[in-house]
């Protein structure tokens, strides 16, 4: 079985604040840091320092080798990447606010290059049984998942950022949704009820294993049995990369076939260490951190 990752890579410019930057005003920053970033790379970290071997299929311009460099060091398998000479890296313009909270601007450059040839390419060296990991910030994604499908693999999609794209996907061939509620919502129409909400996920959904993250509420899996996780309490120092290091724990966790209970113990303790450094990629643990963290808590 193998691990392939088809997502995005950002260089991301993050800017301290006091606030997030109103209509019309013009806010001083307190400080500028450039990380490595972008879902995908931040998902592929997570999986690979969580003891998964996985593949990370992309697309760079050649500002952005230092990105490349970043998934080698974390361990994970870059062959499927590939680096333009016509399009700059993706980058996302960041704000982080005095409580550790965020917004985010994205450009998607090298990200939206992607092509069907491309995906073909890649596809062809992956067969059924093998895990494709998806979000929402790279295009062709209807089609990889369809060709994805057609091959027997199984396909875990992250529906961020949610957007009108992911309706041009057959929902119906995804294997396990990691969804938070604003992302639950659109996919199963507007509700401020998290039973509702979780009972029309489950009944749309038959078939797939899906996580619901709820914020300070932890995260609930949804499935013959509904199992509740509750947070860690850390200082929040930034949020940015949290979700992506909890689905890159959690799917490591169950093809690592440990409980439903214990990954979303890992994975809830992975996103509470990465929410107190600052930097995306940068801030996703190893999973012998989030072992003695659990340890310690």
């Amino acid at each position: 079985m193998k691990i392939l990752n088809f997502g995005s890579l950002n260089i991301d410019y993050v800017y301290s604040v006091e606030h997030f930057v109103q209509k019309g005003e013009t806010l001083s920053s307190d400080m500028l840091n450039v990380y490595s970033g972008g879902k995908g790379l931040n998902q592929s970290i997570a999986l690979s320092r969580a003891g998964l071997p996985v593949y990370h299929a992309g697309m760079i311009g050649e500002d952005g080798t230092f990105l490349e460099n970043m998934l080698k060091d974390a361990g994970v398998n870059t062959q499927f990447l590939y680096k333009s000479s016509e399009v700059r890296t993706g980058n996302a313009i960041i704000q982080n606010d005095k409580n550790g909270d965020n917004c985010i601007l994205l450009y998607g450059g090298a990200n939206q290059a992607i092509t069907k040839d491309m995906i073909d390419q890649v596809l062809a060296n992956f067969e059924a049984g093998d895990w494709l990991v998806l979000q929402n910030e790279i295009c062709e994604i209807p089609y990889i998942v369809e060709q994805a499908h057609h091959k027997g693999m199984k396909i875990m999609l992250n529906p961020s950022p949610m957007n009108d794209r992911i309706y041009e996907l057959c929902l119906d061939y995804i294997d396990v949704f990691i969804l938070n509620e604003v992302e639950a919502q659109g996919l199963v129409g507007t509700t401020d009820d998290v039973q509702k909400l979780q009972s029309k996920l489950k009944e749309k959904f038959p078939n797939a294993e899906i996580v619901l993250t709820l914020g300070e509420k932890g995260s609930m899996y949804l499935g013959e049995e509904s199992v509740q996780q509750e947070i860690y309490s850390v200082e929040t120092v930034d949020t940015t990369a949290a979700g992506d290091t909890f689905t890159g724990y959690y799917l490591a966790g169950r093809l690592q076939e440990m409980s439903v209970k214990e990954t979303l113990n890992m994975a809830a303790a992975a996103s509470a260490i990465a929410v107190s450094k600052r930097g995306a990629a940068p801030s996703i643990p190893t999973k012998d951190e989030v072992i003695q963290f659990i340890e310690n808590h």
